[in-house]
């Protein structure tokens, strides 16, 4: 029987995803008979059901919760690779590097600027992005290169290019702000704040210890998280270079020797052999040397 067709599977992931063929077939822009055949003809392919039809409502058999993820990977490197073939054949031959306003700014700059020396280089398009973005851009083909912090790397090649401390951000007139040193046993009490970005990982590191609950307010960026601590309604792990850039009356900070220190990665795609690629990399380790 000849393998599921890229059709088959983006059929298939919105049925699993809806549990519900008329939905799904709304969504799709098709009648639900042929969707509904479509189905069963990726099971006798698979030869395996990937439904259970036998309750109220459908739902996903292991081999169907298998198929879900697995093509989920599959599609999303269809789309990436359609979006890079389509990109090489724009005017465009630059590289283009996402990252998120701060930490990333200036080693982007030193590096740009080294580009730029060379007469042969390509260019360099910088896209600025939110938090927790970075890695699924690369990703899907929207960026060659990101520079980011803590990050899922499936799919990707990275760099550890700097580290650095990070400070507790308080609120001028917390008790804390009153210690010259604090620990991040000292923060287990305070609320953290939570990041609304679905691509976070490692929110342990962000709380700086792992029995500290994530009970703050949602935020989206750096500058709402200082506004938070502001308030009093959080307590912050920030870098020390953002400590820097945002002096604020009514934010203060301490060292908290014990967090693990702040991470600059570079991403690309797993595998490239992009000699700019691998320029730029080995321009950003240079540029924070």
């Amino acid at each position: 029987m000849p393998e599921p067709e890229i059709r088959e599977l983006r059929y298939f992931r919105a049925v699993a995803e809806h549990l519900n063929i008329t939905r799904a077939a709304e969504r799709l822009g098709i009648a639900q008979p042929p969707l509904s055949r479509a189905m069963r003809q990726l099971e006798r392919r698979l030869g395996v059901d990937l439904f259970d039809r036998t309750g109220h409502r459908l739902a996903l058999t292991r081999a169907g919760e298998i198929l879900f993820e697995e093509a989920a990977a599959v599609l999303g490197a269809l789309d990436a690779a359609v979006r890079r073939t389509r990109q090489a054949g724009l005017p465009f031959r630059g590289l283009v590097v996402t990252a998120k306003p701060g930490v990333a700014t200036r080693l982007l700059l030193r590096v740009r600027e080294r580009f730029r020396a060379d007469p042969d280089a390509p260019e360099i398009r910088v896209v600025v992005s939110g938090f927790g973005e970075q890695a699924d851009m690369v990703r899907d083909g929207r960026a060659d290169l990101a520079i980011a912090a803590c990050v899922d790397g499936h799919g990707l090649d990275t760099e550890l290019v700097a580290t650095e401390p990070r400070v507790a951000a308080l609120a001028v007139g917390h008790e804390l702000a009153g210690r010259e040193v604090l620990s991040t046993a000292d923060l287990l009490a305070e609320p953290a704040p939570r990041w609304s970005a679905p691509g976070v990982v490692d929110r342990d590191y962000w709380l700086g210890n792992p029995d500290r609950p994530a009970d703050g307010p949602v935020v989206r960026d750096s500058a709402q998280l200082l506004d938070v601590v502001a308030l009093g309604q959080a307590v912050a792990l920030v870098p020390s270079s953002l400590a820097a850039l945002n002096v604020r009356p009514d934010v203060t900070y301490r060292p908290v020797p014990d967090a693990t220190p702040y991470r600059t990665l570079v991403l690309w795609p797993a595998g490239s052999r992009s000699p700019w690629i691998a320029r730029f990399v080995q321009a950003a380790l240079e540029g924070v040397s």
